[in-house]
């Protein structure tokens, strides 16, 4: 027996399951999205590396491994990070200089939290790098401002880097050095560093339907339990 009162919890129950089954969906679609990413990174990232462009393109030239000559002028930034199995550090950024004068950003790797106050100063003879390029979006609204005083730097942000250091405004992230003793250990970028929660993600939203739509069949199960009792009495 269907009642009136019946119809609104029917429709909140209807409209509640679709609305966390199109999430999931949603989730299972940007999962196959993101695995084609990663694809094409991963793809990219080992390729041979080319000589440094002129004007580096952060939408064309992202991940593209490149070899320059040169050498680290001294300047450099320490970025608060972290490193799996070593705990708190920095990422040194320093800037490479080439031998036509072209300046940019070098992100030279991860020394622990108890080396950073006595980085060793890199050696300015020429070296060779190799590398890929890269614009790190690592900051969000709750990211602090660097503390130039400490030149401490609590985001890889090309941008501000650039203008602070006086670069081009583009990275190398390192992956190969010919220094003998580098300063910092380099951490290439990676695939396995990509966040891709999107099967967990999907899971939820799916589970979460089969709740919603579950309690909307007891409601409505006891409400029409209920119907009839009154129809009997």
């Amino acid at each position: 027996m269907f009642t009136r009162r019946m119809i609104l919890p029917l429709i909140s129950g209807l409209l509640g399951t679709a609305v966390l089954l199109s999430l999931g969906f949603w989730q299972v679609d940007r999962m196959g999205q993101k695995a084609a990413v990663i694809a094409a990174i991963e793809a990219r990232i080992h390729d041979a590396p080319t000589p440094l462009p002129a004007d580096p393109d952060p939408e064309t030239d992202r991940y593209l491994p490149v070899h320059a000559v040169g050498r680290f002028t001294g300047e450099e930034a320490l970025v608060l990070s972290s490193q799996r199995g070593a705990g708190p550090g920095y990422r040194v950024v320093g800037v490479f200089e080439t031998g036509g004068g072209q300046r940019i950003l070098v992100d030279r790797g991860y020394v622990p939290q108890t080396q950073g106050d006595a980085v060793r100063p890199p050696s300015q003879a020429p070296v060779q790098i190799d590398g890929n390029l890269d614009w790190p979006q690592d900051r969000d609204s709750y990211t602090p401002d660097p503390d130039l005083a400490r030149n401490l730097w609590f985001s890889r942000e090309v941008g501000p880097l650039a203008a602070h250091l006086d670069t081009q405004p583009a990275m190398i992230v390192l992956r190969a050095t010919s220094e003998t003793a580098p300063p910092a250990q380099p951490v290439p970028i990676a695939t396995a560093d990509i966040p891709d929660d999107h099967l967990e993600y999907a899971i939820t939203w799916f589970s979460l339907a089969v709740v919603w739509a579950g309690m909307t069949a007891v409601l409505l199960w006891r409400m029409r339990r209920e119907s009839i009792k009154e129809d009997t009495r």
